[in-house]
C-alpha cells in the first residue's frame, strides 16, 4: 500500500522498508504492518492531540518527568511549545515503559526504535503467524479465561514490581497471541509510587479483567485480586512470583465516599466507551 505520510520519513531513514497494510485505528494511535528487511512488525502512529478520543488527563500525567525545568513551566502554561512537550511526554511514556517492562520479563510487544512520532515494534501473531486479535474479538471456555486470568494476575503483579500501572487495561488493548495474552497500548501507564491515583487505577485495571473474564468463569466476578495485590504492594512484599487468592480481607476504617464515587464514574465512564467501540466495530 501507499506509505501514510507519517511513515515516509522512516522508509527515507532506512527504519522499515515498505507498509503492508493498516492493521488498526485506536483512540490514540494507527497501527500499520511494516516491513524490516526479512522482518514482519508493525508501527504505531500516534494521532495529533486534537485527534485523539483519549485524553491526556491531569490523573495519569501527574508527577511524570520531563526534561527541564523550561519544559515544565510552559507546559504548566499551556503555551505552544507546553503543548508540544506534552504530546512529545505522553509519547515518549510508551516508549519509556515498553522497555522497561520488556525488560522485566512482562508480556509486552518488544520495542524496537522510536522516531518522528512513531513506535516500531514486535508483531504479535497467533498461531498461524496472523497479527494477533484483541481479546474482545474472541470467545473462551470457563478453563480458558481461567487461564488466561490468571496469566494476566501475573503479568500485573510483575508490572507493579517494576513500578508501572497500565492504566487504562481492559479487553481492548490485550492481544491473544499464540503462546498467551500480551498488554499493549501504554501511553496512560502511571508510575506507581509517584502518582497519587495509582491505587484506584491498579484497582481499576484488575477489576475490568475480572468483569471481562467473569463472563465465562463466573466465579471470577467474585475475587478480590486487586485489593489483594495492592496490599501486598503498601506492605512492601510483593513479589513477581508471589502466589494470589483472590480473597482479602481489609481494615474496618471509614469510607471515603469521594473516592469511592470516582472509582463507580470510572466504571460507568469505561462501560459507556466499551459500548461505543462495540457499536463502531459493529
Amino acid at each position: 500500500m501507499k506509505p501514510p505520510q507519517r511513515l515516509r520519513s522512516l522508509i527515507e531513514e532506512g527504519l522499515i522498508d515498505g507498509v503492508v497494510r493498516q492493521l488498526m485505528s485506536g483512540k490514540e494511535a494507527m497501527v500499520y504492518v511494516v516491513r524490516c528487511g526479512s522482518e514482519t512488525r508493525c508501527a504505531k502512529v500516534y494521532k495529533e492531540a486534537t485527534q485523539r478520543s483519549f485524553r491526556q488527563a491531569v490523573d495519569y500525567t501527574e508527577n511524570r518527568k520531563v526534561k527541564n525545568t523550561r519544559q515544565a513551566r510552559a507546559m504548566a502554561k499551556g503555551t505552544r511549545f507546553g503543548r508540544e512537550a506534552q504530546e512529545a511526554a505522553w509519547q515518549s511514556a510508551e516508549v519509556d515503559a515498553l522497555y522497561r517492562l520488556a525488560a522485566a520479563g512482562v508480556r509486552v510487544p518488544r520495542p524496537l526504535n522510536f522516531h518522528d512520532g512513531v513506535l516500531v515494534m514486535e508483531l504479535v501473531t497467533d498461531a498461524m503467524g496472523d497479527a494477533a486479535p484483541r481479546l474482545n474479538d474472541v470467545s473462551f471456555t470457563a478453563e480458558e479465561a481461567r487461564a488466561h486470568h490468571a496469566t494476566l494476575m501475573r503479568e500485573v503483579v510483575r508490572m507493579l514490581c517494576a513500578g508501572v500501572i497500565h492504566g487504562d487495561l481492559s479487553e481492548f488493548n490485550i492481544l491473544l497471541a499464540a503462546d498467551g495474552p500480551v498488554i499493549i497500548d501504554l501511553p496512560q501507564a502511571v508510575d506507581a509510587a509517584g502518582n497519587n491515583h495509582a491505587e484506584r487505577m491498579l484497582l481499576r485495571d484488575v477489576a475490568n479483567l475480572g468483569g471481562y473474564f467473569g463472563r465465562f468463569a463466573p466465579e471470577l466476578l467474585k475475587a478480590q485480586y486487586g485489593p489483594e495485590i495492592w496490599g501486598l504492594y503498601e506492605r512492601g512484599v510483593l513479589q513477581p512470583e508471589a502466589p494470589l487468592t483472590g480473597r482479602f480481607e481489609g481494615k474496618t476504617a471509614p469510607v471515603d465516599v469521594d473516592s469511592v464515587l470516582r472509582v463507580v464514574d470510572d466504571a460507568r465512564a469505561e462501560e459507556k466507551a466499551r459500548l461505543l467501540r462495540l457499536q463502531v466495530a459493529g
